[in-house]
């Protein structure tokens, strides 16, 4: 396998930009409200929430965290694992904290996504 294949979307493998590609087209192809984390059609959504439901970028964004949120979280050993989840849970403390500041969640997922993608990077990967 080349480096190129790698570097498909982002710096992101070629499987995982797949994955993301597929992900971020599902949840458009019917007629669910859906983001990756969250169902947008059930009742007792909060502020923050219907925010990222109705703003197609903020949902995009919500797709592209929770894919790479997931398949990290598969990759690695319960201890790590069991830290990501807890980073996660933070992170998404801050995210509501934004409320329905677009901006802010914006910021929000641009800084989750880095750490995701930090985190994929420090993988030791077969070139």
């Amino acid at each position: 396998m080349n480096r190129k294949s790698y570097l498909a979307f982002g710096g992101l493998p070629a499987a995982m930009a797949l994955a993301l590609t597929l992900s971020l087209s599902a949840p458009f192809g019917g007629n669910e409200a859906r983001a990756a984390s969250f169902d947008c059609s059930a009742s007792g959504l909060n502020a923050n929430e219907k925010t990222i439901c109705d703003n197609r970028q903020l949902n995009d964004d919500d797709v592209k965290m929770a894919t790479m949120y997931t398949m990290l979280k598969g990759l690695f050993a319960m201890g790590v694992s069991g830290n990501m989840a807890d980073d996660q849970k933070a992170w998404l403390k801050t995210r509501e904290a934004c409320g329905t500041d677009v901006s802010c969640i914006e910021k929000a997922y641009e800084v989750r996504i880095g750490q995701l993608q930090k985190l994929y990077d420090g993988i030791d990967k077969p070139l």
